[in-house]
């Protein structure tokens, strides 16, 4: 596949992802030698190359693609690790983060920080329903977390929305729920990489 932008994809029978490729901007060069078609893709920087040679033709196709909607994928759990990460208040206001995917000895904290009366906060994230694993599994890392230290401890479950029967074992516990919107951390990593983008260019500009 060979797209408007001078990028190659180079695809097998199965699979999504291709098995070889070049980025947008490539010359093309192409020859038949012998009864064999050959396509040869040059990218300029760093200067690399990828020969593609066809002994058989089934079918040849060319076609503009009207693409004018945008793609939506919404955050995955990662990606709302890291929009806590970026925008604290989400979590609340006064939230410092300090580290995130921790080690302790029952797994890995997803978020892990300070509020503002400098209690410890562990955050257990889901981006789906959170359901009584959750609660139980955000349990054990609070008390993975209290036997290091003398200070208090908070456990906040961050999740779209809760299942059934789970606001109770969260109270019984001294566990607190936060919902969150997967989409929203997604709007907040688009801008992020937004402003980055136009930050790189301004730097590139200057330079």
């Amino acid at each position: 596949i060979i797209k408007e932008d001078g990028s190659l994809l180079v695809h097998r029978s199965v699979g999504y992802e291709p098995i070889n490729w070049q980025p947008p901007g490539c010359i093309f060069h192409s020859q038949v030698k012998d009864g064999i078609l050959e396509i040869h893709a040059v990218r300029r920087k760093p200067p690399e190359s990828v020969r593609v040679f066809f002994n058989r033709i089934q079918l040849v196709s060319a076609m503009t693609l009207a693409d004018s909607g945008e793609f939506l994928l919404y955050a995955s759990e990662e990606d709302m690790h890291k929009a806590i990460l970026l925008e604290p208040s989400l979590l609340e206001d006064g939230f410092k983060p300090i580290s995130y995917e921790k080690k302790v000895e029952p797994g890995f904290l997803d978020v892990y920080g300070e509020d503002k009366d400098g209690r410890f906060v562990v955050v257990e994230v889901k981006r789906k329903t959170a359901g009584k694993e959750a609660v139980l599994q955000l349990a054990k890392y609070i008390e993975a977390v209290k036997s290091r230290t003398n200070r208090e401890v908070r456990g906040i479950l961050v999740a779209p929305n809760i299942a059934k029967n789970v606001q109770r074992l969260l109270e019984t516990l001294g566990l607190e729920f936060k919902a969150l919107d997967p989409k929203k951390c997604a709007e907040i990593l688009k801008r992020a990489e937004t402003k980055r983008l136009e930050t790189f260019f301004k730097e590139e500009q200057a330079s």
